[in-house]
């Protein structure tokens, strides 16, 4: 069994009996993660009618996304105690609330304050329950096959916002952002709070005789943070978050100085096609590079994801005046970004096992709150005293190369070596 594989594989009759609500979990967990998608994917087309609603500057609002984002993530490792404590289906059925009242909340918002409470800080924790407790589970239920089962509910949260791109994109023009937010907000937090209720538990895995990776229960998080390999991903996770949500943040502002907001594409307005061609590539994509990475291992495979955004965005730049380009290249960007939630929660779980996987995970998942608060407020200052985006892509391209790099030359060989000498331990 190769060194990237599964920390423990259960023995026939651990999972084996279950197949079938195995995939049902897996199912549920897609659902959960398609209804909390929205608050981060479609924040580009809310930018201008907040801005119109509460006034102030873009900087200012971007704030917002920043919490939500730091929220989902710098409380994920205690929402992951607390799915692991009380169970899934409290704590997703909570998050769903949490997140689908959170736009019913902003769409009465009437200062930057009230945006920051209710979108950011009410969404943040809600979505973060729910992303990490769905990915915490799966890990533990698709041990022969985690990085595709992950990459799988990673997709999830990536193409469900294809659904409500245009129907928003259009309720916006048509209605306005009041409206729009207080009718998807209740109608995300239903879907939610329905597909929670069938979330279980995996039942108890038993070790295989042979083991790729760590300890069978896995390592305790206290002994994880002292690991520089630990760091190495949370810095890895931080430079890819970076890159990537600063397009996600940015991209309403940035097209709108390319051009391209005013363009038009088969018919399509482009910044709303591109931003579906975003979804599904961010979704397509982990699942893609989840199962590649099954069977080439997570390094190799990192390195080439990472390195094809880091030319994508390369591209994008250079081309951003032609509308069909933008919104194709956006489509490869997402396409070279996705799959970390597929790549590092699985390269996570079988550096450091599966007991402590949903805790474990949350404290990785943080790196995502830094990223976006470098390609958030950071990234849209760094615009604003330079006056070009070209010094702000041109700093995200520099992070993708970097990782890919970083994934290749160093992280590859710690982790084997690493794994070694876990395996020599005796038992």
């Amino acid at each position: 069994m190769s060194s990237y594989m599964e920390s423990s594989v259960p023995t026939a009759g651990a999972l084996d009996e279950s197949g079938t609500q195995r995939w049902l979990q897996l199912a549920l967990g897609v659902v959960c993660m398609m209804a909390i998608s929205s608050p981060q994917y479609v924040w580009a087309l809310f930018t201008k009618p907040l801005l119109e609603q509460v006034g102030g500057s873009l900087a200012a609002l971007q704030v917002t996304f920043s919490l939500l984002i730091v929220l989902q993530t710098f409380f994920s490792p205690f929402q992951g105690w607390l799915v692991d404590r009380f169970g899934p289906r409290l704590l997703l059925s909570a998050g769903s609330v949490m997140t689908g009242l959170s736009w019913v909340l902003a769409a009465q918002a009437t200062s930057h304050m009230e945006i920051y409470l209710s979108y950011g800080l009410l969404g943040g924790l809600g979505t973060g329950i729910i992303y990490v407790g769905v990915v915490g589970l799966v890990v533990r239920w698709f041990p022969r096959n985690r990085g595709f089962a992950v990459g799988l509910v990673a997709a999830g949260y990536g193409f469900g916002a294809i659904l409500t791109t245009f129907p928003i994109a259009h309720s916006l023009a048509r209605s306005g952002f009041a409206h729009t937010a207080q009718v998807f907000g209740l109608l995300i937090g239903a879907v939610g709070l329905l597909a929670a209720q069938g979330i279980r538990r995996p039942p108890s895995e038993a070790p295989a005789p042979r083991l790729a990776s760590a300890a069978a229960g896995g390592v305790h998080p206290s002994q994880m943070v002292r690991s520089p390999i630990f760091w190495l991903m949370f810095a890895m996770m931080t430079m890819m978050s970076t890159s990537g949500l600063m397009v996600i943040s940015q991209m309403g502002a940035f097209a709108k100085d390319f051009g391209i907001t005013s363009s038009v594409v088969w018919g399509m307005a482009a910044l709303p096609l591109a931003l579906s061609i975003d979804r599904f590539a961010n979704g397509l994509t982990r699942p893609f590079f989840g199962w590649m990475s099954d069977h080439i291992g997570r390094e190799n495979t990192m390195a080439l994801a990472f390195g094809m955004e880091g030319v994508a965005m390369a591209l994008w730049l250079a081309l951003r005046s032609d509308p069909l380009l933008f919104a194709v290249l956006s489509g490869v960007v997402f396409f070279g970004w996705g799959e970390i939630f597929s790549l590092f929660p699985s390269t996570l779980t079988d550096t450091f096992g599966t007991r402590h996987a949903t805790t474990n995970y949350g404290i990785l998942y943080m790196a995502q709150g830094v990223g976006s608060i470098l390609g958030g407020p950071i990234a849209a200052l760094l615009h604003h005293a330079s006056g070009s985006w070209s010094v702000v892509f041109g700093i995200t391209i520099a992070l993708d190369l970097a990782a890919a790099l970083l994934a290749l030359l160093v992280l590859k060989p710690a982790r084997s070596r690493y794994l070694a000498a876990r395996q020599a331990q005796p038992r």
